[in-house]
């Protein structure tokens, strides 16, 4: 067994996001990835997809998502689910206060945004 701690994780930031991995396979987690992940007052994300199922697991705030072109909302405690290979993107549109989340997906999980494909480096 492997513990791994939220204080100790690696920080990743990116266009007003912080990830954090919690259990991902550089941290001792052979088949999920799981990372926190807070937006900024005001952030937003480019659309991109992911090649795995991802699940969102909002802890505070209110995180906007369109997937596939529709608009999602959800609150502490609620939780969005990302199929696979489907254009998305998330934002905080609370213009004073911080949105947390917990991700969770399947290790190895591909991005590819503008046309490339990259491995986030919180998933990994």
């Amino acid at each position: 067994m492997t513990t791994a701690t939220l204080a100790d994780a690696p920080v990743f930031e990116l266009d007003g996001f912080t990830f954090r991995p919690l259990a991902v396979p550089s941290r001792g987690s052979a088949e999920l990835a799981v990372w926190s992940i807070e937006l900024a007052p005001g952030s937003s994300s480019q659309e991109h997809t992911v090649d795995r199922e991802e699940v969102f697991v909002a802890r505070s705030g209110r995180i906007e998502g369109v997937i596939g072109g529709v608009d999602h909302v959800i609150e502490a405690g609620d939780a969005m689910i990302l199929p696979p290979h489907t254009a998305f993107s998330l934002r905080n549109a609370s213009a004073t206060e911080p949105a947390t989340a917990t991700v969770c997906t399947s290790a190895g999980i591909k991005a590819t945004l503008d046309g490339q494909t990259i491995l986030p480096p919180w998933a990994q």
